[in-house]
């Protein structure tokens, strides 16, 4: 797994010296130190760096479940409480209850790239700013009834001068 260069958990220099013990230094001996007792060293590193990366990619996939879960309650519990408000309509005590929990809204399903996260529908509060965006073209903006054509500031020489060489004749 760590063969590569780029994913090596051994530095650089340490690649180095490890290169240098099994090549030029193959027969030297020192006192506790030698090239397989490097290399030793350097396959428990490399063992440990892959265990590491097993447990982070276990992990990854515990949160990944873990989310899923609590989506899933989320949900749940958003159609209890849904159920619930309309059970109360005729006890007002438990409809002040149920009025003070606010849940989140549940987050949208859609293509994962690595690393994003999801973002909400809409905000729990349904305030404005949060809402979501509205599809579509926008509403054409409608002149006010007896408006001029050239109510905002438009003058029939500007449009003559935007509609230059166009093909259109200004008409005003």
């Amino acid at each position: 797994m760590f063969d590569s260069n780029e994913n090596d958990p051994i530095s650089p220099a340490l690649r180095a010296l490890l290169e240098l013990f099994t090549t030029e230094l193959a027969e030297v001996r020192f006192p506790d130190m030698s090239g397989d007792v490097l290399d030793d060293a350097a396959a428990q590193v490399r063992a440990k760096a892959e265990a590491v990366a097993k447990a982070q990619a276990a992990l990854e996939a515990a949160r990944q479940g873990l989310q899923e879960s609590q989506d899933a309650l989320l949900q749940k519990g958003q159609r209890a409480l849904a159920y619930a408000r309309v059970f109360s309509e005729e006890n007002p005590e438990l409809s002040t209850k149920l009025d003070a929990i606010h849940l989140p809204r549940p987050m949208r399903k859609g293509p994962k790239a690595e690393g994003a996260t999801a973002e909400p529908v809409a905000a729990a509060n349904g305030n404005e700013e949060n809402a979501p965006k509205r599809r579509g073209r926008p509403p054409k903006a409608r002149p006010a009834q007896g408006a001029s054509l050239f109510s905002e500031g438009a003058t029939a020489e500007a449009l003559a001068i935007a509609h230059e060489g166009n093909g259109v004749l200004p008409t005003a």
